[in-house]
């Protein structure tokens, strides 16, 4: 069986780093991607984007909350996990998200915003 996951995206916002209390750091990202398919009644070709949770452990996990930035673009290389847990309100929740294994950043570096 094969469980493999490439993407390439934007990230929506800052990386979200965590340790665990066995001190193994955990961040999460979220990356948009646009696919294309088509055309509009005008001739300009329609664009569907999605959203990706991603989540990386360990050395990854800290070396991306230290170099990655809400705006640049990655490359992910992973495998999909699905979880589920019971929420505070007693609902069963389910979220899938991508386990990343390795990661590049492509492109230059985004414009930070002026102070």
């Amino acid at each position: 069986m094969v469980n493999k996951v490439i993407l390439i995206g934007r990230l929506t916002a800052d990386p979200e780093v965590k340790a665990l209390p066995a001190g193994t750091h955990v961040t999460s990202l979220r990356i948009a991607t646009n696919s294309f398919g088509g055309r509009e009644e005008d001739g300009s070709r329609k664009e569907h984007t999605e959203f990706h949770s991603l989540v990386l452990f360990g050395k990854l996990a800290e070396v991306a909350g230290s170099y990655l930035r809400k705006g640049r673009l990655i490359y992910v290389d992973g495998h999909l996990h699905h979880r589920s847990w019971d929420g505070a309100d007693g609902q069963k929740r389910h979220a899938s998200e991508v386990v990343v294994e390795s990661f590049q950043m492509l492109g230059s570096k985004p414009e930070e915003a002026a102070a």
